[in-house]
């Protein structure tokens, strides 16, 4: 414990029985730089007015969704519980005529079952000391390439937080990231083409995350042919493929200035990869009910898809609506 300030209104998440619970559920974080670390997101309805504290503000859901497009204005742990609100905008983006498109739930989680059971991933915790490639700096640890990132320490005052002043190791990393959807419509409706991941950190060897997840600059000294796929088709769509584009931070408390550009482009291709598969935005939102289906990057796009379906209007006039968070 921090022993500082109460965090304001975790009370209404620790006794929630009053009020309606519109989502609770464990979900991992990065897993390329956290080792099976999980976040609980929860979504409460209150009846009841709820006074605004100094430093909250209450917003409708869809004004929320429409600062998604401003660069660095939502943090990743806000989007994280965005994108597990239920997807209902689905007539601005999509034409339900069919409940599943191409690959139903059932077969998506026979697929993601399937690699758990055939993908092994051991992670064993070793002395930094003994780590290959990786040396220690008076200012951090860096690797030898001067790639990937580095580990910093930061001494740090803050205003408004549980705790004034702190010390703390953070993770810096080289380069913005890169993450996107591919997206095509079958019979009208729109799809986003996941991509089965196998990572170090996560619970459960593998969940599902972008089309395309990497960081550039750890591939420009590398072969054409290491560099992920569909990464290609990512960086030279037309303008008015691109849906969303939009650069945003990643977690602010453990990464440093860490940022990733989230893209969603549609495409009239229709790639079949064994490792990739074409799913709905309401079928990633049922997946988001239940712990480890669907990583943080992939949530990330899916809140922007949220926006995407409720915004008829410029990114910096939302529309209004009914609900607020």
């Amino acid at each position: 414990m921090h022993r500082g300030k109460p965090v304001p209104y975790l009370t209404y998440f620790q006794n929630a029985a009053p009020h309606r619970v519109i989502a609770d559920v464990r979900q991992s974080e990065q897993a390329s730089w956290f080792l099976r670390k999980r976040n609980r997101n929860m979504i409460v309805e209150v009846r009841e007015d709820v006074e605004a504290a100094d430093g909250f503000h209450w917003l409708k859901l869809t004004e929320a969704r429409g600062l998604l497009r401003i660069d660095d204005l939502i943090s990743m742990d806000l989007r994280s519980v965005l994108a597990c609100m239920p997807f209902g905008g689905e007539r601005h983006v999509t034409r339900p005529t069919s409940p599943c498109g191409p690959t139903t739930t059932g077969e998506i989680l026979s697929w993601i079952t399937a690699a758990r059971s055939r993908i092994e991933v051991r992670t064993e915790q070793v002395p930094l000391a003994e780590l290959d490639q990786w040396r220690r700096e008076p200012a951090a640890i860096v690797h030898e390439s001067g790639r990937f990132f580095d580990v910093i320490g930061v001494q740090v005052k803050a205003s408004g937080r549980e705790v004034g002043e702190w010390a703390q190791p953070m993770i810096a990393a080289h380069g913005i990231g890169l993450v996107a959807f591919l997206a095509a419509r079958f019979d009208g409706e729109l799809h986003v083409l996941v991509h089965q991941r196998a990572e170090p950190g996560f619970v459960d060897v593998v969940e599902l995350g972008p089309t395309v997840q990497c960081t550039l600059r750890n591939y420009d000294r590398l072969p054409r042919d290491v560099r992920p796929l569909f990464l290609d088709e990512v960086l030279t769509a037309e303008a008015d493929r691109i849906l969303f584009d939009v650069t945003l931070s990643d977690e602010g408390g453990r990464l440093y200035h860490t940022r990733n550009r989230h893209l969603l482009i549609e495409t009239d291709e229709r790639p079949d990869h064994p490792d990739f598969r074409w799913m709905t935005p309401a079928q990633l939102s049922g997946l988001l009910r239940h712990s480890h289906y669907i990583n943080m990057q992939a949530r990330s796009l899916l809140a922007c898809l949220h926006a995407l379906s409720a915004s008829a209007g410029p990114a910096r006039e939302p529309a209004r609506g009914a609900e607020s968070v």
